[in-house]
């Protein structure tokens, strides 16, 4: 037998984005693909842009770049707009869906319903940034973090051999159900390990005020930066 090399990351990009398209929006992967490619590509062209901060002029001129990333800008502006839009109509003609979108377009409505002149409930613009988030951040931090689990468990096959007897254990040849998924403590703790070897991303916040840390005291407007995959590896943590 011989070997071969798999990207399992395109693979579980599909799975993560037909799973939140489903779950959360009611709809296939199919109408929420172009919107995970466009932001994708967003993200991949703001980082190239922050290569160039020796012109900072630069991101008002007409470059191929820029017109690409405004023409995105609108896209992803719009295609979450119809989604919406159409998920709205079926709420109010009595098709209430048991999906994200729906629960939270549904307490939108009613919210501003109840308080007609006061302003409640969110904007169109609020929620599409909303929408955009679970998205984006959603396929993507899952994706990488089942892609890194592969390549772990790949690299400690005494592991990877204790999560499948456990899956076999708990839920045989079926398919598991809710209750199948809170007995995988093995696969639980695999997860878990992998999320503090390799943490998506660092905390960045900043200060309103006047803050005490500890023994510090920080002045309002200081950002501080906490790198997660130093902490997670720091043992007197």
């Amino acid at each position: 037998m011989g070997s071969s090399e798999v990207d399992m990351s395109v693979e579980f990009q599909n799975l993560t984005g037909d799973v939140i398209s489903r779950a959360a929006f009611g709809s296939n992967f199919d109408e929420g693909r172009l919107i995970f490619l466009l932001q994708k590509e967003q993200g991949r062209l703001f980082l190239q842009s922050q290569m160039k901060t020796n012109f900072p002029l630069l991101r008002f001129l007409p470059t191929k770049v820029n017109k690409r990333m405004k023409h995105m800008n609108r896209e992803v502006g719009s295609l979450p707009t119809r989604i919406i839009e159409k998920r709205k109509k079926f709420i109010r003609a009595g098709d209430h869906k048991d999906n994200l979108l729906s629960l939270f377009l549904n307490s939108n409505l009613n919210e501003v319903e109840v308080n007609k002149n006061s302003g409640a409930g969110m904007s169109m613009a609020d929620v599409i940034e909303e929408y955009k988030l679970v998205y984006f951040t959603g396929q993507e931090i899952t994706t990488n973090l089942l892609t890194l689990t592969m390549i772990v468990l790949n690299m400690h096959n005494e592991w990877q051999e204790r999560a499948r007897e456990e899956v076999l254990q708990v839920s045989g040849n079926n398919k598991p159900d809710y209750d199948d998924l809170n007995g995988l403590k093995i696969v639980n703790m695999i997860l878990l390990e992998v999320m503090r070897l390799y943490p998506s991303t660092s905390l960045i916040r900043c200060t309103k005020k006047e803050t005490k840390l500890g023994n510090m005291s920080l002045p309002a407007k200081v950002q501080l930066f906490m790198p997660l995959h130093l902490v997670h590896r720091d043992k007197e943590q």
